[in-house]
């Protein structure tokens, strides 16, 4: 969920009632009328909104632009219905999803506003996230096959001498690592799973498995290119991601609280 919050900020130099006034004409306001059914004015205020949202530019070109937009829609949207397609069974499967949608999406946007998470929480969240990933980064190498007998196969065939890249190339079912000799670039052992990640741990710079290692993706042999100190970015630059952290996993468990209430038959 990317976390957006909005300031506006209005500054009006005119009397209360003429104020009112305004915002009554606003909401009263229409864009167009077609065959006789008014577009209404907050229909176009939230497209631009959301167009702006999106990184354009608020102007009349966009405007006018969308405001024939929501005019072409609504005459393509009366044919439809003079068509019968609104009682269509698929059709309205569509609108009860799309409805539905939206709900869900304005129901976590409102959780979003009304569970603000503090900076105690997150630099917990942030401290945790450290002591898990550990003071220690390793880059590393693999080849990934599907049985034990392939694995101590590429074994020997490393002991002969036999270049763990190009092993890697032939062998590997690690389609992401395969064509880079098997590369998988700097993580801590954390990023892994456990049998790869205290098989990594436990292996000296420079030095392969010599023993396959099992995982649920399969059968390993492990290279253990380098080793280095984690560098963790200062927590005002991760500020954001934990924040999405904490309420991920709290959205999650209101979630599943609601799914326990729910009677479901």
């Amino acid at each position: 969920m990317r976390l957006v919050k909005v300031l506006l900020s209005i500054s009006i130099c005119l009397g209360g009632l003429v104020i009112a006034a305004s915002l009554h004409a606003q909401s009263t306001a229409a864009v167009a009328k077609v065959n006789g059914v008014v577009i209404p004015q907050s229909r176009l205020d939230f497209m631009v909104k959301a167009a702006v949202a999106q990184g354009q530019s608020d102007s009349s070109e966009m405007r006018n632009a969308l405001r024939e937009n929501l005019i072409a829609e609504e005459i393509i949207a009366q044919e439809a219905i003079k068509k019968g397609l609104d009682r269509d069974p698929d059709v309205i499967t569509q609108i009860e999803l799309a409805r539905q949608a939206i709900l869900v999406r304005a129901y976590q946007a409102d959780y979003i506003k009304n569970n603000a998470v503090g900076d105690d929480v997150l630099r917990r969240e942030y401290e945790a996230v450290k002591a898990q990933m550990g003071d220690k980064e390793y880059k590393a190498r693999h080849i990934l096959v599907e049985t034990e007998v392939e694995a101590k196969d590429i074994i020997s065939s490393l002991k002969k001498g036999t270049s763990f890249e190009k092993l890697a190339e032939e062998r590997s079912i690690d389609v992401g690592s395969k064509n880079n000799g098997g590369e998988l670039g700097w993580s801590a052992a954390a990023a892994y799973v456990k049998p790869f990640a205290d098989a990594l741990q436990n292996l000296k710079k420079g030095n392969t498995t010599d023993k396959p290692v099992q995982t649920s993706f399969g059968w390993h042999v492990i290279r253990l290119e380098d080793i280095r100190p984690t560098v963790t970015p200062p927590f005002d630059e991760v500020k954001m991601n934990m924040q999405q952290r904490v309420l991920q996993r709290n959205f999650a468990a209101t979630v599943q609280d609601l799914r326990n209430k729910a009677k479901v038959e």
